[in-house]
């Protein structure tokens, strides 16, 4: 192997690394990473930090000042060549001398579709690109299914034990461990919402909040399945201070003076469609948090949401925590109702990851 695709790797490595920083907070602009490199050596780095703020290029190239002249630019996803809230990426690069442009994966977004790469080339700047492309459409699955479908890229989360139990009938208690529940905190810092049904906050009283070793992370907004809105006025999810909404969706025949008082409570109430067994339509939810801008979604059940969403083959991913414990009959089921007439109608997940966190292990795939 030469030493060029050695290199390139290992600064994508670097630029990657730099674009996980803006995971879960550039809703709708993907998390996107660049270095700029002259002569082997780093000269600087930059991410995009949130949607209306400089791209990564702009960041790292600001940083490198004049030389950049000559310099690699080493860039996550290829530069943007329209004009959004901020100016084109790729005139930015061609006015700084770079000399060459190492890009990870092409954008999805038919605004740019090789443009960007082709527009460079057109100035002169060597243009390479597919470098660890599985790496950085990896980081950006919920920009790239967004951009595709208009839809949020939805995750399954759970702890449950090994008998696939979520929890026992009376309410308290954690499945999981300490490292399985940080580990969920760094998740949800990553999504821009967090979902739930309303019988898990009527059994638990969740705040779905972020909560961080180093500190308090960033709170996605709360989503609540709440056909009749029965979420009481003093849960958590509407008296606890946070930075996040809490949106509840509901049905169209609400009782009004209710929605009225959740509404004063600070909850924001949209109303989709039943589907016809008459719950929520999720199709109508999922539509509707893509046009809002919500790119990712970590759905934390309960069991019935869950088995509602497998039904509907509307999950894209899991993320399970596995307790060594068992539970038994009385233990409440991961997927509630959900009935497989048979091993072939089961739904079956690709295992990308499985960790040891503690006495759990964490396994994460793609469903098929």
């Amino acid at each position: 192997m030469s030493a060029f695709p050695y290199s390139d790797s290992h600064f994508m490595k670097m630029a990657l690394r730099e674009a996980h920083k803006g995971e879960g907070r550039t809703a709708p602009n993907p998390c996107v990473g660049a270095v700029v490199v002259k002569n082997g050596r780093l000269i600087a780095k930059g991410y995009h930090h949130q949607a209306g703020t400089p791209h990564a290029e702009v960041h790292a190239l600001n940083a490198a000042g004049t030389e950049a002249r000559g310099a690699t630019l080493y860039v996550t996803l290829e530069p943007c060549h329209h004009q959004g809230r901020t100016g084109p990426c790729t005139e930015r690069i061609v006015a700084a001398g770079i000399s060459r442009v190492v890009v990870g994966m092409n954008d999805p977004n038919p605004l740019v579709a090789g443009g960007g790469n082709d527009y460079l080339a057109s100035n002169g700047i060597k243009v390479t690109a597919g470098i660890l492309a599985e790496s950085c459409l990896e980081l950006n699955r919920p920009f790239v299914k967004h951009i595709v479908t208009g839809l949020p890229w939805m995750v399954m989360k759970a702890g449950l034990s090994l008998d696939g139990r979520i929890g026992v009938g009376s309410p308290g208690g954690r499945v999981t461990g300490d490292e399985s529940r940080r580990e969920v905190h760094r998740l949800r810092n990553r999504f821009d919402a967090i979902l739930v049904g309303i019988e898990t906050v009527l059994a638990d009283d969740p705040a779905l909040t972020t909560r961080l070793p180093w500190g308090k992370g960033r709170d996605p907004l709360r989503v609540v399945l709440d056909r009749s809105l029965r979420c009481p006025v003093d849960s958590r999810l509407l008296t606890q201070q946070s930075t996040a909404a809490t949106l509840i969706f509901c049905g169209p025949d609400v009782d009004q003076p209710r929605r009225q008082k959740l509404s004063r409570a600070g909850a924001e109430i949209m109303e989709v469609p039943l589907d016809p067994a008459g719950g929520l339509s999720l199709p109508a939810v999922l539509a509707t948090l893509g046009r809002i801008g919500i790119m990712g979604v970590l759905v934390e059940g309960g069991g019935r949401v869950h088995a509602s969403f497998l039904r509907d083959e509307l999950y894209d991913q899991a993320c399970l925590f596995l307790a060594p414990v068992l539970f038994g009959a009385r233990g409440v089921p991961l997927v509630g109702d959900l009935a497989c007439g048979s091993v072939a109608d089961g739904k079956r997940l690709e295992i990308r990851t499985t960790r040891r966190l503690g006495s759990d292990i964490m396994i994460e795939g793609l469903f098929r």
